[in-house]
């Protein structure tokens, strides 16, 4: 399949939890910044073209939870995808229903901006994509129903031209790019704190309908201590198992 490379790049405490109590402690921050500097910063380990999140991940560090004003908009929009930039840095938003409340077609990551594609199904609404455009947002179309993974891919390879693509869902979409084969490489910052809770999410997760609990093995690229106490491990992802 003609797709970009994929690595999985989350930052989680050392009983593998990307939320919780422990992202209190200030200090983490700076495991933070690490993690930033990896993938985008100046010296920055990966050439990522983009990063890709799902809908929770994008409202919570984005839309901040706003609905989308779809009043008096004019539902008559073309077929298909609407490509806006084709040279830029992405952000690219899994979104299949439509429901996030964007209000410019730009997010901003520290010092990374970057050009919003959102990730459409064929149930999103013709008024939401009449939304996107007049917020000049890119969308694809990829699936009627459920994500077609290997489709958007495809599509964000020959649009946009995106040949590295970081990862960084929440743990159930991380998990299904595992189980369907398309990611390449997983990559944790192991920050020094934990909190113990059995409620938070972890870097990888099931969800029935999605994907399921088969097992994948891992093999061992590097290992590398970081400042602030932190492991930076890399590992290439075998099929599953």
């Amino acid at each position: 399949m003609n797709r970009p490379y994929i690595f999985c790049h989350m930052i989680t405490s050392i009983d593998g939890k990307i939320d919780g109590t422990h992202k209190s402690f200030s200090e983490r921050g700076k495991n933070a910044l690490d993690f930033y500097n990896i993938a985008f910063g100046k010296e920055a380990y990966y050439a990522t073209d983009g990063w890709l999140s799902g809908r929770a991940t994008s409202e919570a560090a984005f839309t901040k939870g706003k609905a989308p004003k779809l009043d008096r908009l004019d539902a008559n929009v073309p077929a298909g995808d609407y490509i806006v930039e084709t040279d830029h840095k992405y952000y690219v938003s899994i979104d299949t229903a439509g429901k996030l409340g964007w209000e410019t077609n730009r997010v901003q990551y520290r010092d990374t901006e970057a050009h919003i594609i959102e990730v459409l199904t064929e149930k999103a609404s013709e008024a939401y994509k009449a939304f996107l455009r007049q917020l000049n947002i890119s969308y694809v179309i990829a699936g009627e129903k459920e994500l077609d993974i290997d489709l958007l891919l495809n599509k964000l390879k020959e649009k946009f031209g995106i040949q590295t693509l970081m990862l960084g869902g929440g743990g159930v979409l991380n998990w299904s790019f595992i189980q369907a084969g398309v990611c390449d490489e997983v990559s944790m910052l192991i920050a020094p704190f934990a909190d113990g809770s059995s409620e938070t999410h972890a870097i990888f997760q099931t969800k029935e309908g999605v994907s399921q609990d088969i097992p994948v093995a891992f093999s061992l690229e590097n290992v590398e201590e970081r400042e602030n106490n932190g492991v930076w491990l890399r590992y290439k992802v075998k099929n599953p198992v």
